[in-house]
């Protein structure tokens, strides 16, 4: 079910730039795997912590200030990802945060024993435990992802785990298929065999669609790029579990055992992801009786998980006298048509027209899209498909369908035009 166009209204009005880019004019967004929609909120806070010149950790009572705001976000985010103990770090990127936890991981479990993974994965997390495993002399194992469906499961690591598996990654979401992965269902696998193993996630893709649950999931570590889920680029978070945080790492000598920060960081990004988590309370006000903010939160992810299933629906299936996708000829969709893990996204081929050109066919009408080639970033998931490229199609929730309209309506006039 789609938001009410109120709501959808309401949504749209606390994001920056939801119909026009700054530089080119009107346009449709569907780019968010490549980065979502900044909130205003989060441009406005960015904006007012620039100008403040005082720091953490001095005797005077703007700096008594920031710190409260900075634990006020750790709090925050905690109850978002509904963390029990542990931290909330922070550093340079999502990418830089999975390298940090997989390498401490690997280093203090090594040398021996095995690390594993998925195919399914992004490069950040696939590549960090490549390097280190090799590094703490360990067994890099990578379990296949099913590429009919685009995602993997439980079963999938089944048969990889043994006793002697130290650390495990798994991705939450695909930014190239767009499928989401029962992360508790493969902790829970992982653990019957090999229960001290660290388990690390890639929360990346996933954040910005809600719906984390870190304690059911039992996991050691979660890594989310800001820019991906309404903040702004320049950092990246985490959570680590005690057992995680205790093991050897980089720090201060003489500094806190627990102290994984490095270097005095930006008051501001944590100010932000304030006003992320206040903005998904909000809007699970707006959709529930929730009388708490954990409450609020899960109703804000469940809205937000059937609007946009709502819009992926339609895109594949059509509506009105507009085909969809799943009905034009020569279509091809990455993790098939009905695919329930499907989060916001879909990628498909045109058998006729190459994905460059239609991608930028798509542009000049003022639909953004983009291309995800058989590279680094996305072979894993395109080359066992025999193709070389596709074309992603990302939505968040404060799409509409009037925007899966026009863009329906853009890609039959294109095709007809072939």
């Amino acid at each position: 079910m789609t938001f009410s166009p109120e709501l959808l209204n309401e949504v749209r009005s606390r994001f920056a730039h939801v119909d026009a880019c700054p530089f080119t004019g009107e346009r449709i967004f569907f780019e968010n795997a490549g980065g979502a929609l900044t909130l205003n909120t989060v441009v406005e806070t960015s904006a007012r912590f620039a100008a403040i010149p005082d720091n953490q950790g001095r005797d005077n009572a703007a700096s008594r200030a920031l710190v409260d705001i900075i634990n006020k976000a750790k709090k925050d985010l905690a109850t978002f990802l509904n963390a029990d103990g542990g931290q909330i770090i922070v550093g340079e990127s999502g990418t830089e945060m999975l390298f940090r936890m997989i390498r401490n991981a690997c280093m203090a479990t090594g040398p021996g024993g095995d690390v594993i993974g998925s195919t399914l994965e992004h490069p950040a997390s696939r590549s960090a435990m490549a390097h280190w495993a090799a590094h703490a002399g360990q067994n890099h194992i990578l379990v296949k992802h099913d590429d009919h469906s685009g995602t993997v499961s439980a079963t999938d690591y089944e048969g990889k785990v043994t006793p002697n598996t130290r650390v495990a990654t798994i991705i939450h979401t695909s930014p190239v298929t767009g499928m989401a992965v029962d992360i508790a269902a493969i902790s829970q696998t992982i653990r019957k065999v090999a229960p001290s193993c660290i388990i690390i996630v890639d929360g990346i893709q996933h954040a910005a669609h809600g719906g984390i649950d870190i304690r059911a999931a039992n996991i050691d570590g979660y890594a989310l790029s800001p820019y991906k889920m309404f903040s702004r680029h320049g950092f990246g978070a985490a959570w680590i579990s005690d057992k995680l945080g205790i093991l050897p790492h980089e720090k201060l000598i003489n500094g806190p055992e627990l102290q994984w920060e490095l270097g005095t960081r930006d008051t501001g990004s944590y100010a932000t992801l304030s006003d992320v988590v206040s903005y998904f309370e909000w809007l699970g006000s707006q959709v529930s009786d929730g009388e708490t903010k954990h409450e609020r939160i899960v109703a804000a992810g469940k809205a937000i998980h059937d609007h946009e299933k709502s819009l992926t629906d339609m895109m594949l299936h059509g509506t009105g006298n507009l085909k969809g996708l799943a009905d034009m000829d020569g279509i091809g969709i990455v993790g098939g048509v009905d695919n329930p893990a499907r989060e916001g996204l879909v990628a498909f081929w045109d058998e006729a027209i190459s994905s460059a050109d239609l991608v930028a066919a798509l542009n000049d009408q003022g639909i953004r899209v983009h291309i995800r080639k058989a590279d680094h970033y996305s072979g894993n998931v395109l080359a066992p498909l025999g193709q070389p490229d596709c074309i992603r199609v990302s939505l968040c929730h404060y799409n509409s369908p009037a925007e899966v309209q026009r863009f329906l309506s853009a890609m039959a006039a294109i095709r007809e035009a072939e």
